[in-house]
């Protein structure tokens, strides 16, 4: 008689076929799981949240079967935040896997000794999200030096689908033209903040002078000039509200699996 896995050994097996080596895919986009989470750290506490995710917790979200993906820090960072990505098979997953972290011995003793002085963690966001069908497999490398931006988009109502198609059809072969490097392109689940108005993209320059000269030569190339009046004509307006594109440039941490 076969043996029954428990859900965190299937969750293991799912994170162990989705890395060969220092690459990675990701599972389809209708099967896998992401989710974004923000750390703000205390005054004088963000080295020792490193620390703690260096030396403790990174290894154990992977022996419960959490895939890290990266991690990273605002350049201008006054709120001390740290941003990173995890990704799994299920929301179902999610939730043995992290209740498994927590009443894990190692990570308790990990936390305890890590806030003697004070939290590490004075607030913590969540949002759940899934891979676009545009986006490309999300590749756990090293290619430094490079600097991440991570830009949020608020579609004008009704113009959400009219976003996707624009970026499908135009706009991330163009970022690629121009020197970008896509990284990976998310849509917030149905239950989520955001799900009916938002996409969240995260792309990759050589630098921030980098970014300016690709998005100076993106704006004036004839093909992206013509895909904003089509789409926008067809929409009745912009396809995003007014402020409604978020920009955060971002470096990688040294123990991201993304850098």
């Amino acid at each position: 008689m076969l043996r029954l896995l428990s859900v965190a050994a299937l969750v293991a097996v799912f994170a162990g076929s989705i890395v060969a080596g220092s690459a990675a895919s990701a599972a389809e986009p209708s099967t896998s799981v992401y989710e974004m989470r923000t750390y703000y750290a205390p005054e004088g506490k963000l080295d020792a949240l490193h620390a703690r995710f260096r030396d403790h917790t990174l290894k154990l979200f992977e022996k419960h079967g959490i895939q890290n993906v990266g991690y990273w820090v605002p350049i201008e960072n006054p709120d001390r935040k740290l941003i990173y990505f995890l990704v799994y098979p299920s929301r179902e997953a999610r939730e043995a896997s992290w209740k498994a972290f927590q009443a894990d011995p190692e990570w308790q003793k990990a936390k305890a000794e890590s806030e003697r002085d004070g939290k590490l963690v004075a607030k913590a966001e969540s949002l759940f999200l899934n891979l676009t069908d545009y986006s490309v497999p999300v590749e756990l490398k090293k290619d430094s030096p490079r600097v991440f931006e991570l830009r949020t988009y608020t579609a004008s109502e009704g113009n959400l689908d009219a976003l996707h198609a624009r970026f499908r059809d135009h706009t991330c072969k163009l970022f690629e033209k121009h020197g970008a490097t896509n990284i990976a392109y998310w849509s917030p689940m149905a239950d989520q903040p955001g799900a009916k108005d938002t996409l969240i993209y995260i792309i990759s320059h050589k630098s921030r002078d980098a970014a300016k000269e690709s998005f100076a030569a993106f704006g004036k190339d004839p093909e992206w000039t013509a895909a904003r009046k089509a789409s926008e004509e067809k929409a009745g307006g912009s396809l995003t509200v007014p402020m409604g594109v978020k920009s955060l440039f971002m470096n990688a941490t040294d123990y991201s699996p993304i850098q």
